[in-house]
């Protein structure tokens, strides 16, 4: 009696909304729980870093803490958890946003502790930005014990991400908030209920356990302090320079990133040394009330500050800050932006007080708040943060004119989240409503399922379900007796056949599973999700008055989350058909092989034709022209209407292009659903040689190196692949010969010759056929200057100068355009840095990319190697990969 109760309350507890009111609770605990641990760790620290500051020269032990701290910091965020680096807040609304961002138990631990090591060491940065990812980080991994569906994931790290805000404010209204004004934009019922009470929790019991966690001055002076309407004239001035200083800040952290990344080349470890070690250099050379910022935050607020201080502690907190960000010190924005609000409004607030008598604490706690709102782009949230910590009433109105004022300025003069744009500079560009999609409660069972189903037959034997098994690479079969869905058989159905000792003539009924589970084809992709979580399922029937319609496997949800990253909504849904070739043209098959050339942007089309073309001349091939025009998923290739008229002028130019140079040209339009296949299509059936594509250089799609279409070519085409950048000086050749006569057009591109080539090399199989290519290549070149160059590292001990001169003197044979060939070994940590400083300085017109010893196009695929180079040069690249 009593086991059976237990069980029922067990059964009870379980149920989704019950469930998400315990995950909600356990996740404002936890985050709190760190939320502590991370304010005392910073606090015993630094607290000993202050008072020994008192007792040693300063000069010394400040920056030497600073550089030792944030040594290893970056050290414990290199080797564990890269994902650590920089506030966390944009790593949140990314995860939130469904981009594939770490986010668990090691992620959180590793930010705890490096966190507590740059604040304790002295870096100018905030503990609440690292509550955020840490909360957010444990209720992600509390989201995979306990399996749910991907909406209720990401309802439950945004869950923590309130809690952790509320755990380091003391604030639980201001951490919903923040979650629905800046990375959720989401108030449904669930969301907002998880929210609130994992705040709520994380808020109350930080508070409880580790008291107030900022230092405001005197309860008494906060809640005193008044507002007159006379304020109002100063309260706006406020509102405007603190949205000028607050768009300055956000430009000085993005333009430090770019600066740092460009120019500093260094290691994270020593980047979060360099900063602790400015940062504890500066201060020692001020006043103690500089060393600790929670005491500058309280003696700010207090309104007794001079305004020297207070001028000074604006320009020390915002230098310093940003010095800080731009080393992507583990650290958040939140307690420098509260401090140069109330600095910028103290010094308002000396004004006001001079010119006609007042409180200057009034526009110090005011400029705290439009100052945060302002950097962040959370009006609502800073009004809410500053009240909740002051329970002053009187500050209302003053926070809302300033606040107000504040953002309107500074989002006029620095549009966009700051954290969107910091995402931005990691290659991560979220849509602008990527956040809000809701991809998986929008989509249904009926568009991810698979139509067409193999089935087997209940009255079937045990042997011939086996036979159906081994012929199909399936794992599972419904069984369907007329139309309708009876059961359902596994692998592991067929698995116990030896436990239980049936016959192979006995009928397949007898081992099937009786009434499976099914969901139906209005079903969201969410309760599909959760259904095959949670019963430990792989694949799921689609029935509609108990008619098989469809099946949905977890390949098909991994399919629709992949498509969705890589392209949009219009990829999402079943499998692509093969695509359909509504128009094609044929020369004399007269070549040794054959080059395909796939033609899409008319900007760039000359350029790689006249690639190709040289090439082609050179190796004795055929060309083939490709032009892909996609059609909607839902529509068949082979029956949608396509508008052929554009790509076949452009093929009718590419094959006078090959007559004059005596290249056969082939042409051919293909209807299809995903240009990459449709690419891999004409690969197989043309049996071609070697495939050149075009690629802009960068991608804005996460996960991807080059883009959607080029990284899957470039992995599964069976053949030599050349990718092509073209550079600014060709692309401004190619608009500007647009609709010249043929003399202008030739005299322009004369002044677009590819001249200087430079060719990092290093031995292997890409680096040889990118020699043999070269010729071809050059003979675009009147005078052409080839400089090879092999980049090692300096430990490297099996570097050989030889293989060098090999390639070189390989060169000289088979070029007969008497080119002139250097030869150049560098030494350095980056082979990045060093391309794109040869190029810099030659003025390279060409960069062409074999592979180093190491395998440059491995690292390529793996670390974004060829992105990096096209990104920081402006000259064409030219990326080589021989088919292995």
């Amino acid at each position: 009696m009593l086991l059976s109760f237990a069980l029922n309350a067990f059964r009870q507890l379980l149920k989704p909304k019950r469930l998400a009111i315990l995950e909600a609770v356990l996740i404002g605990l936890v985050a709190a729980a760190a939320a502590v641990l991370l304010k005392q760790g910073v606090y015993w620290l630094g607290s000993w870093r202050v008072k020994e500051s008192l007792l040693l020269p300063a000069w010394v032990l400040l920056p030497t803490v600073g550089l030792v701290g944030g040594m290893l910091a970056g050290l414990l965020i290199e080797r564990f958890a890269p994902e650590a680096a920089g506030s966390g807040v944009p790593q949140v609304k990314a995860a939130l946003a469904y981009v594939p961002i770490t986010l668990n138990w090691r992620v959180a631990i590793v930010k705890l502790l490096s966190t507590t090591l740059t604040l304790s060491s002295g870096v100018v940065l905030g503990r609440q930005g690292p509550t955020v990812h840490i909360g957010a980080a444990l209720a992600a991994q509390l989201s995979r014990w306990v399996p749910s569906s991907p909406d209720h994931q990401r309802q439950l790290i945004a869950a923590g991400a309130a809690a952790g805000l509320a755990a380091g404010f003391d604030a639980p209204i201001a951490g919903v908030l923040f979650v629905i004004e800046e990375l959720l934009h989401d108030v449904s019922s669930l969301t907002l209920g998880t929210a609130i009470l994992a705040s709520f929790t994380g808020g109350v019991v930080s508070r409880v356990v580790a008291g107030p966690n900022l230092n405001l001055g005197s309860p008494g002076t906060l809640n005193q302090s008044s507002f007159s309407p006379q304020d109002i004239p100063f309260l706006l001035l406020l509102g405007l320079l603190t949205g000028l200083f607050a768009a300055a800040f956000n430009h000085s952290i993005v333009a430090s990133l770019k600066f740092n990344r460009r120019h500093l080349k260094l290691g994270l470890p020593q980047k979060i040394g360099l900063a602790g070690l400015i940062s504890g250099g500066t201060i020692a050379l001020l006043p103690p009330v500089f060393r600790d910022t929670t005491t500058l935050q309280g003696f700010l607020t207090k309104g007794t500050a001079d305004w020297r201080i207070t001028a000074g502690a604006f320009v020390v907190q915002f230098v310093l800050s940003i010095v800080a960000c731009s080393a992507q010190a583990p650290g958040g924005l939140f307690i420098p932006s509260l401090v140069l609000g109330a600095a910028l409004g103290q010094l308002v607030g000396l004004v006001a007080a001079y010119l006609m008598g007042g409180e200057p604490i009034v526009y110090a706690l005011t400029g705290m708040g439009a100052f945060f709102g302002a950097v962040a782009k959370v009006p609502i949230t800073a009004i809410v943060i500053v009240f909740e910590i002051t329970l002053n009433y009187g500050l209302i109105l003053p926070l809302m004119i300033s606040a107000v004022t504040a953002y309107l300025i500074a989002e006029r003069l620095a549009p966009g989240s700051l954290y969107t744009r910091l995402l931005e500079l990691k290659g991560i560009h979220l849509e602008p409503d990527a956040i809000n999609d809701g991809l998986w409660t929008k989509l249904t069972a009926a568009e991810v399922m698979q139509t067409h189903v193999e089935t087997l037959d209940s009255r079937m034997t045990i042997d011939e379900a086996v036979a159906a098994f081994s012929q199909s690479h399936h794992r599972g079969f419904p069984v369907v007796d007329d139309g309708k869905l009876v059961g359902i058989v596994t692998q592991t159905d067929l698995d116990k056949l030896t436990q239980r000792q049936l016959p192979g003539t006995a009928l397949l009924r007898e081992i099937m599973t009786p009434q499976p589970l099914t969901v139906g084809p209005g079903d969201t992709l969410s309760r599909v999700l959760y259904l095959l979580s949670h019963y430990k399922l792989s694949r799921l029937p689609v029935v509609e008055r108990r008619k098989l319609i469809g099946i949905i496997t977890r390949s098909d949800i991994l399919r629709v989350e992949s498509d969705k990253l890589q392209g949009g909504s219009e990829r999402l849904g079943p499998q692509p058909e093969p695509s359909y070739v509504v128009y094609q043209t044929r020369s004399p098959a007269t070549g040794q092989g054959r080059l395909l050339l796939p033609l899409s942007n008319p900007q760039t089309a000359d350029g790689l034709l006249k690639l190709a073309l040289a090439i082609a001349r050179d190796h004795h091939y055929e060309l083939e022209c490709l032009q892909i025009i996609p059609v909607p998923r839902h529509n068949s290739p082979a029956e949608t209407p396509v508008n052929t008229t554009a790509s076949r002028r452009l093929l009718k130019r590419a094959v006078q292009q090959g007559k004059d140079w005596q290249v056969p040209v082939h042409t051919q339009i293909r209807a299809t659903h995903n240009i990459a296949e449709a690419i891999l299509e004409t690969v197989r059936e043309r049996h071609i040689d070697l495939l050149l594509m075009g690629w802009k250089g960068s991608t804005s799609t996460p996960g991807r190196i080059f883009g959607d279409t080029v990284d899957t070519a470039i992995r599964q085409a069976n053949c030599d692949v050349m990718l092509v950048k073209p550079g600014e000086n060709l692309l401004h050749g190619y608009r500007e010969v647009q609709g010249k006569s043929q003399p202008a057009v030739q005299a322009l591109l004369q002044l677009t010759q590819l001249e200087r080539w430079l060719v990092p090399i290093g031995g292997g199989p890409n680096a040889h056929y990118a020699m043999k290519l070269l010729p071809g290549l050059v003979s675009l070149s009147r005078k052409p200057v080839i400089r090879l160059c092999h980049v090692y590292h300096p430990k490297d001990t099996n570097y050989r100068p030889d293989l060098l001169e090999q390639e070189a003197e390989f060169l000289r044979q088979q070029d007969h355009h008497k080119a002139e060939v250097m030869v150049l070994s560098v030494c350095a940590n980056s082979v990045v840095d060093a391309v794109v400083d040869m190029a810099q300085k030659d003025q390279c017109d060409v960069i062409v990319l074999g592979a180093s010893r190491e395998g440059l196009l491995q690292q390529a695929i793996q670390g974004n190697i060829p992105e990096a180079i096209a990104r920081n040069c402006d000259c064409t690249v030219i990326l080589v990969r021989h088919a292995e």
